[in-house]
């Protein structure tokens, strides 16, 4: 399949029209309707209805997106990856939600690097749903996420079981609304109905944590963040306060399951066991 053809189809679908879709790649209307029509012939459909109004997709064209979707973003990572580095065999691709990249992120890596010398490892940090589509597309092997989805093909592993608590520093005030996602808001605006709508709130667990180090208030983070905060005083726990779970899931594609992803996956188990500094301070290399 020529990877042409992919791309235009996409740039179609995106922008409703062959014009647009000419203009962004830089070739004339013939060119697209010319590469449309050979890809049609492959797949033996019509993928677009052409109107006034532009062009929509035939509920055939709908079908095909999602292939397409995958073809490219797996010819991309190819791109990336080859050829490969001199003396690796492969690549492992890993990935983890932003507040997990430091430190467990960043041990992993280090320890794959390590221990693995036959693969080299690329990381992507991202939300969990990106992630999660991402291992569904085949560009990455395994994936750490709070909220997994169980899509057939998908295994899904409960490696950290950890909580959120509500910490101050200071004084409680003002409260500050950490977004843990969906479930926690669900189960925290229920048992917190007060605490629903404050005048401060962050999406990103460790930028929330360093605002309230600096200015004071109060806010849920997870124990193991928090735990040096607490022992060294620069925290405290606020009492009679609800705790919610909070595990995380490590999932993978049980399609490309293989002897270094197993030893990788291994590797992080050892580190979750391990007790580490998780404060997420960053101390950078002068």
């Amino acid at each position: 399949m020529d990877i042409d053809l992919t791309r235009t189809f996409l740039e179609i679908a995106r922008h409703g029209s062959f014009i647009a879709a000419a203009e962004n790649l830089h070739i004339t209307q013939t060119a697209i309707t010319a590469r449309v029509q050979k890809l049609e012939s492959h797949l033996k459909c019509t993928l677009f209805v052409r109107n006034r109004s532009g062009a929509r997709l035939t509920p055939d064209g709908e079908a095909f997106l999602v292939y397409a979707n995958q073809m490219f973003q797996a010819w991309e990572t190819a791109q990336r990856d080859l050829p490969l580095p001199e003396g690796f065999h492969n690549i492992l691709h890993v990935g983890g939600e932003v507040s997990l990249c430091n430190p467990l992120m960043l041990h992993w890596v280090r320890s794959i690097r390590e221990s693995i010398g036959t693969h080299g490892v690329r990381a992507e940090i991202a939300d969990g749903q990106s992630l999660l589509k991402q291992l569904e597309l085949g560009t990455l092997d395994a994936a750490l996420v709070y909220q997994p989805t169980y899509w057939p093909g998908l295994q899904v592993e409960e490696v950290l079981e950890e909580k959120l608590i509500m910490v101050k520093a200071r004084e409680p005030e003002p409260y500050v609304y950490v977004d843990w996602g969906e479930a926690f808001r669900r189960q925290h605006d229920f048992a917190l109905p007060e605490r629903a709508r404050p005048a401060i709130g962050f999406n990103l667990g460790p930028l929330a944590l360093q605002y309230i180090l600096e200015h004071g208030g109060s806010g849920y983070f997870r124990t193991r963040v928090v735990q040096s905060y607490l022992e060294s005083g620069a925290l405290e726990r606020v009492p009679r306060t609800p705790e919610f779970s909070y595990p995380v899931y490590l999932v993978y594609s049980r399609n490309r399951d293989s002897a270094a992803l197993q030893q990788a996956m291994g590797l992080l188990r050892d580190l979750v066991r391990q007790e580490t500094d998780w404060s997420q301070r960053w101390d950078p290399v002068i």
